[in-house]
């Protein structure tokens, strides 16, 4: 049997973490069994569908490296396919035509609501109010008293009684169907073998299971995993920190280990903690997913994806800083400088957009000084050393960490003061702070132009303000 799984978002919204944690089991499932991964997009409702959303879970899923077979499949686009079933059904007497609207169910269901009693559909209702040409819904027929039986992967089985599911609409009076008599005809018809998702979906397991023996389709098999919860022991929300996937990268997290940190809330192998693409996509097995909830941990989110951040090439952080920087409306540097200033600030950074917040005076000579740090050492005295500095700089013809080093010892040697005297000012004249990378590195990765120009403008501070 030829593996093949989904991903069936619904687009009225950016991809959640928990949406792309479902995405992920999927997609390294089929890809661990040399099986296809199939995009599935499921926009039947029409109030709350947006193409921007759509949009944006596609770019995600691009963005996590999570690649499908086939073009996206859209139920929007599949309308008839559901009406001729759903007619196919009816001349089968295994669904009729239901003209109840919405508003007399409501009535209904407020009136059992008061007696205490529990709401149930009754299928004389069916033809209340029915005429030629009225907007009908179409329901599926259960026959009670019968035992449906899901076997789940990860939970085991699991039965249902047939008598506690009423006759359920599976084509609404719009023509559009359910979310399950679609689901049910798409993962048939799209031949999934496996299913996996969320276990908030195993009230919908017996449903699809009686439309797909109605239809006389065939059944893919199921796996339902557990919820992820918030440290506060509560489901996931936004108070949490749970954001979609799309806020993380904007937040400077890289693909890698968002990847690396939804796939391992709720599933394990062994201790390990950190895994390449390739060793997930090697190791990944239904045994690993645990039956217990998952615990999302923002710190240590973070600190995952801060080892990610100084244990990937450079080239390959320097290519997701790329964007950040433009964001901020700032120059791209050459790929050579950009390497040095990725070396030099991801040893202080968590995230790509902490590099580049720490490092923007590498970016442009148009930075304000801190105001505490200029009182303190853009003063007269300071100028002097700036100006033997920007001398002695300008002598050197290899810019480099060492010789640069050694023209900081001769103005040392010149002015009788110690490296944390002249360091410190020159800090402040070049980066407008007195924290930065190592002074020696900034004023390599700068280059020769720009420190005698940030120099220049740092003496002109001074004698503008003594004036």
């Amino acid at each position: 049997m030829k593996i093949v799984t989904r991903f069936a978002p619904s687009p009225t919204g950016a991809l959640h973490v928990g949406a792309a944690r479902t995405a992920i089991f999927n997609w390294l499932f089929s890809a661990s069994l040399g099986g296809d991964f199939l995009l599935r997009i499921e926009d039947t409702d029409r109030a709350r569908s947006e193409e921007r959303f759509e949009r944006q879970i596609i770019e995600s899923l691009e963005w996590l490296g999570l690649k499908w077979q086939g073009e996206v499949v859209r139920q929007s686009e599949r309308l008839d396919a559901y009406g001729q079933l759903a007619e196919r059904l009816i001349d089968e007497q295994k669904a009729y035509r239901c003209y109840v609207t919405a508003e007399e169910l409501g009535r209904r269901r407020e009136e059992a609501k008061r007696r205490g009693e529990v709401f149930r559909y009754r299928r004389e209702w069916s033809q209340l109010g029915a005429a030629p040409g009225k907007p009908y819904a179409v329901r599926l027929s259960v026959s009670p008293g019968e035992k449906i039986h899901v076997e789940d992967l990860v939970r085991g089985g699991i039965v249902f009684d047939s008598s506690e599911i009423e006759d359920f609409v599976i084509l609404k009076a719009d023509g559009f169907p359910t979310y399950n008599f679609a689901a049910a005809v798409d993962d048939a018809r799209m031949e999934i073998s496996h299913v996996i998702r969320g276990d908030d979906h195993i009230i919908n397991a017996p449903r699809q299971i009686l439309i797909a023996e109605a239809l006389g389709f065939g059944k893919p098999k199921l796996a339902h995993v557990s919820m992820i919860l918030g440290a506060d022991g509560k489901k996931l929300s936004k108070r949490h920190g749970a954001e979609s996937v799309t806020e993380y990268r904007l937040r400077g997290y890289l693909p890698e280990a968002v990847l690396n940190y939804l796939v391992r809330l709720g599933w394990s192998f062994g201790d390990q903690e950190i895994f390449t693409t390739e060793e997930l996509v090697e190791k990944f097995s239904l045994k690993g997913i645990g039956k217990s909830a998952s615990v999302f941990d923002s710190q240590k989110f973070l600190w995952l994806n801060g080892r990610y951040l100084r244990d990937l090439p450079e080239e390959r952080i320097s290519e997701g800083a790329i964007p950040l920087i433009a964001q901020r409306g700032l120059p791209e540097p050459p790929p050579e400088r950009l390497r040095k200033i990725v070396s030099q600030m991801r040893e202080r950074s968590e995230t790509l957009n902490g590099i580049v917040d720490q490092s923007l005076y590498f970016f442009t000579d148009d930075f304000e000084y801190d105001e505490k740090a200029a009182q303190k050492f853009l003063v007269e005295q300071n100028g002097e050393i700036f100006e033997l500095l920007a001398e002695e700089l300008s002598r050197i013809e290899d810019f480099s960490h060492d010789n640069i080093h050694g023209g900081f010892e001769r103005v040392m040697e010149r002015t009788g003061l110690g490296l944390g005297k002249i360091a410190q000012p020159a800090r402040v004249a070049l980066t407008g702070s007195t924290k930065s990378a190592g002074i020696f590195d900034v004023v390599e990765i700068l280059g020769r132009d720009a420190v005698a120009l940030r120099l220049a403008r740092a003496i002109d501070f001074i004698r503008s303000r003594n004036a």
